[in-house]
Formats: C-alpha cells, structure tokens, sequence
C-alpha cells in the first residue's frame, strides 16, 4: 500500500498513456505505416536536444512540438506521394537521430540526454505533472473519437498526423521516444491479433496491465523504469502474438 500511495501519480501517468497511444496504434498498425511515430518522435526529439545544447533547456516544449509537426505534415504528405513510403519514413527516424546525435556531439552529458530521450523515467511523476498530460491527452482524444472519424481526405491525414504529433511531443518529453514507440504498437498489436474482443479495448486493458506491472518490476528491482516498461510490453505482447500463430497452426 505504501507503495501505491507513493507512485499513484506515476501508474496513472502510465495508464493515461497506454490510454492515447493505442488509439493511435491501431489505426498506425492498419495504415501499415509502422514506424511513423518512431521518426515523428525522434525528429521531435531534435527539438529538445536544441533547446538543451543551445538555449539551456527554454522553449524546449513549442521545439519539440515545431519538429514533431514538421515530421507530421511530412509524413502525411509522403504517405500519399511517395512510392515504398516505409523506407522514406525510416529515412526520416536515422535522419532524427543521427541529428540528435551531432547536436549533443560537443555536450558533456551529451550521452546521458541521449539516454533520457530514449527512454526516461516516469516513476516519480508528480501529481502537477500529471493533471499537465490529463489536460493534453483528454482533449485529443475526444477530436480522435468524435473529429477524425468525420473527416475526409487530406483533412483527414492532417488531423491524424497532427494529433499524433501533438500527442507524441509531451509524451517524448515525459516517457522518451521507444518507449512512446513500445507503446503505441505492442498493445494496438496484441488488440489485433486477437478476435474475442475489439482490438482497442484489448490493447487498452493488456497495455494498462503491461504497464502497471513493469513500474511494480522498476521499483522493487531498482531498474530503468523506461528500459523495463519496453521490455514487459513488447516481451508481452510477442508472448501473445506467438501464442496466437501457434494455436491457430
């Protein structure tokens, strides 16, 4: 118990953030456009690691979120003109990332930054920042169940992409870019494979309990919180996507 009232903060954090991801996961997984949120989030990424190297951390929100629409409106456009869009995409995550890596090059905790935008730890998230990402992620939901479905054609490859770079800009910012990743396909992936029941349903309660027991693991364990949340959702969700292959052979 003592624990729970200690980490509360942090197992709703997580649970708000399988909560936003997996609706944009399972619409990723069907467009087959996997690693869109990976090169939205790493190109976001960018913008923090300026705002770090050169304006000693200011602006570093309206960075991120500049880059992480940049990438958005890229992507949007190149799903619908470019050929083998997947390799244009990965194109744009080693152009991300190798640009994170030449900005922090002459940083002295260049490394350790890098390490934090990878994946961070959001087991001490307080009760302030949590009511900050509520106030992000409610909103943009509500346009993704109520907007986006109404929408049409470029309008709807817009507010799609732009949400998710919305949404991608605090959560890069609070949890890192592969966990963000781990998030938005391992649940969405486990929800699809599997037939009793709609898929972002399934993903939301597998997610949530992925997660959940990855900040138990992190805490008792003394390990990286945002290395063992990757871990337990994508080792989990593999488990169940093997599981499915093998029954149904």
């Amino acid at each position: 118990m003592q624990v729970v009232e200690l980490l509360w903060p942090a197992f709703v954090l997580a649970i708000l953030l399988v909560y936003i991801h997996t609706i944009f996961g399972v619409e990723i997984i069907k467009r087959g456009v996997i690693f869109t949120d990976l090169a939205i989030g790493q190109i976001a990424a960018v913008g923090m690691a300026l705002s770090v190297a050169f304006l000693d951390g200011a602006y570093q929100t309206p960075l991120t979120l500049l880059f992480a629409i940049l990438a958005a409106v890229t992507i949007a456009w190149a799903t619908k003109k470019v050929q083998n869009v997947e390799a244009f995409i990965g194109l744009l995550y080693a152009l991300g990332i190798s640009s994170i890596m030449l900005v922090l090059a002459k940083s002295a905790e260049g490394m350790e930054l890098f390490s934090k935008l990878s994946a961070a730890d959001i087991l001490f998230t307080s009760s302030n920042d949590l009511l900050t990402y509520a106030m992000i992620y409610i909103p943009i939901s509500l346009v993704m169940f109520f907007i986006y479905p109404r929408t049409k054609g470029v309008i709807k490859e817009l507010v799609f992409f732009i949400m998710l770079a919305f949404t991608v800009t605090s959560s890069v910012q609070s949890a890192g870019v592969l966990v963000v990743f781990a998030l938005l396909i391992a649940p969405a992936y486990a929800g699809i494979m599997q037939k009793r029941f709609k898929p972002l349903s399934f993903a939301w309660i597998f997610g949530s309990f992925s997660i959940i027991v990855a900040l138990f693991a992190s805490y008792h364990l003394d390990l990286p919180t945002g290395y063992t949340i990757i871990f337990v959702t994508v080792f989990s969700s593999l488990a169940l996507v093997v599981y499915r292959s093998v029954v149904r052979t």
